[in-house]
């Protein structure tokens, strides 16, 4: 008797975890809705595309500790499986959920989850399934291994990724000028960049114009004229033609200076493949033409982002 009431109330117990796994996943569907067919700007954050942004300088293991689990913005390897706030969007974690949800009714103890701290805010190496659990039936703290990853910047658990790049990319920024003083000297300068990165590119053409001079004038050129005459004599003309050839209309999102590091590379090709130097006029053409989108182009890939995002829906 005992054990047919023990499978029923396992039965039961399942049941339950199933119900469950079903809300919570019409939940997030609704989340959805309700933020006009998905709101990407708050998903579960990816930690390889957070590192390649931020650059962690070190790796610690800190050891066991409680963390806050509002503080845990991603994952490794399932940021894909779970909203920002760990509901389940996919069928195929039912059965894991499931089972951690049993656990949690039966009250075994699961191992610790594992996770890296950067920049005071978390990321799941191992037990996404255990947080949404815990955090869908109200927990707040969870222990965990932490392994901390060194960050120049503190983030906020409300960033989201554009956030987060948009706060590396002035961090970038204020480095350059602190080791340039560009813009004292060149205060009108469009040195404004969309993506990360881009200012450690900078700085390479500025170390290595002032070469490029020193062959043709067969003298020394002082560090502060090398980078004056890069910026007058090469990146300055460059970006007055993206600007005369309105080149930016068809790069929506980014800025002349983007243009400008992409077009000294187009450059270099078209010197290879043609075995000349075209003008800057011929460079900027080309390369508008051959990556630059047009309207019908921008409405294609419109598009395309509703039905993946109707199709992850539908997941």
């Amino acid at each position: 008797m005992s054990d047919n009431l023990g499978r029923l109330k396992s039965l039961e117990d399942r049941n339950q975890a199933r119900d469950e796994f079903v809300k919570a996943r019409g939940r997030e569907m609704l989340q959805r809705i309700f933020t006009f067919f998905g709101d990407r700007g708050r998903e579960l954050l990816s930690l390889s595309d957070i590192k390649s942004l931020v650059k962690p300088t070190s790796e610690t293991f800190v050891g066991i500790k409680t963390v806050a689990i509002d503080l845990i913005v991603g994952s490794e390897d399932r940021y894909g499986d779970f909203s920002r706030s760990f509901l389940p969007k996919r069928r195929h974690t039912s059965e894991r959920w499931v089972n951690i949800r049993l656990a949690h009714l039966k009250g075994i103890h699961l191992p610790l989850v594992k996770l890296y701290e950067l920049g005071g805010v978390y990321f799941v190496r191992d037990g996404n399934h255990r947080i949404s659990v815990a955090k869908r039936f109200g927990g707040r703290y969870i222990d965990a291994e932490v392994t901390s990853l060194g960050s120049k910047i503190a983030l906020d658990p409300d960033n989201t990724r554009q956030e987060i790049k948009e706060r590396i990319i002035e961090l970038e920024k204020r480095e350059f000028y602190s080791k340039t003083g560009l813009d004292k000297l060149r205060p009108r300068g469009k040195l404004t960049f969309s993506e990360a990165g881009r200012y450690g590119e900078i700085l390479e053409h500025i170390r290595t114009y002032p070469s490029c001079l020193q062959e043709m004038r067969h003298e020394e050129i002082p560090v502060e004229e090398g980078m004056l005459a890069w910026y007058d004599e090469f990146f300055f003309p460059i970006i007055t033609v993206i600007e005369e050839e309105r080149v930016l209309r068809r790069f929506p999102g980014r800025t002349a200076a983007d243009l400008y590091v992409w077009i000294v590379k187009h450059q270099k090709e078209m010197a290879k493949t043609y075995q000349h130097m075209s003008s800057i006029r011929s460079v900027v053409r080309n390369f508008s033409l051959k990556y630059g989108k047009n309207f019908i182009q921008k409405g294609q890939k419109l598009l395309r982002g509703l039905i993946r995002g109707v199709g992850e829906r539908e997941r």
